[in-house]
């Protein structure tokens, strides 16, 4: 039997497109990444080639027949543009998250998606990592009493990266996945131009009705790294459990789950789950801004 092989291209070669490229020229042997093969990759800059990959222009990526996908690692306020031209030709995508901006256009693009029977995959390796594979299963039936989780990191070009709620979209993705459906019941911003500092509150409420806090800060020199505080009727948890070094790559775990999907090796139910999760997400990042940017209310 002839393999079925998916012709590969890969647009915009910042950190995590460099990664794309590296792991799509070394698949794992004997995985389901043998049956992507890289094409080559698109970027404003010109490079010419990186390894053995090759530069293409946009409009051949679109227009060769023999690229079947996208794997898109632009900045994130061009997801949504690039995203729609790989759809409308007739191509499957893969694209860091967040997917888009705002919900709209995640739904939007979702369904274009679904009608012209491609695959919109969303990389989400923050849910791979060992470090929350251990968080979850430590967590697993367990009653939440209240919870934080507090996130720093150094500062981001908000024109081109988005509102927190989009760019910190993993911290939520973690919340809903651990603990289920959220309502958000207020969220605030704090924000010092001068000092290049911003930090993102938000309250929300499980469908148990217990409290869980994320809050998303962010200023020059802050390390990049996340506290939790999630207190169970059994006790609190405050740090994260040890967790082995996985021997994959995260990226590369992400490109195995996307070819998966291309080879139709997954169940309608876990797309189901994902899709849920995802477009959930945008939903409530799309909430938190609304909430963050409401005048503030006077109360005579």
């Amino acid at each position: 039997q002839i393999s079925k092989m998916f012709g590969t291209v890969v647009v915009g070669v910042g950190i995590a497109g460099l990664a794309r490229i590296r792991d799509l020229m070394n698949p794992m042997p004997s995985s389901p990444s043998e049956h992507l093969k890289l094409f080559g990759f698109v970027s404003r800059r010109s490079f010419g080639n990186i390894n053995e990959a090759k530069q293409i222009s946009l409009e051949d990526a679109l227009r060769n027949k023999d690229i079947h996908a996208a794997f898109i690692s632009t900045e994130n306020r061009s997801h949504e543009e690039t995203i729609r031209m790989f759809l409308e030709a007739g191509k499957h995508v893969l694209v860091e998250y967040p997917m888009a901006l705002s919900a709209k256009a995640a739904h939007e693009l979702w369904e274009m998606a679904e009608q012209k029977d491609k695959v919109l995959h969303v990389e989400h390796i923050e849910l791979l990592t060992e470090e929350y594979k251990q968080l979850k299963k430590e967590v697993a039936g367990k009653d939440l009493v209240k919870g934080t989780l507090h996130f720093t990191g150094h500062v981001l070009d908000e024109n081109k990266s988005g509102f927190p709620a989009f760019s910190g979209i993993a911290r939520l993705t973690w919340l809903i996945d651990l603990f289920g459906d959220l309502t958000v019941t207020s969220a605030t911003r704090e924000k010092q131009k001068d000092k290049n500092y911003s930090r993102m509150t938000v309250h929300f409420q499980t469908a148990n009705k217990k409290p869980l806090t994320w809050i998303e800060e962010r200023g020059p020199g802050m390390r990049r790294e996340k506290k939790i505080n999630f207190c169970f009727t059994s006790g609190c948890l405050e740090n994260f459990p040890e967790a082995p070094r996985s021997s994959v790559g995260l990226f590369m775990q992400d490109q195995n789950l996307f070819a998966k999907k291309l080879l139709g090796q997954v169940s309608k139910e876990e797309l189901a789950a994902e899709k849920w999760r995802i477009l959930r997400c945008l939903d409530l990042a799309e909430v938190i801004q609304q909430y963050c940017e409401e005048p503030e209310k006077i109360y005579s």
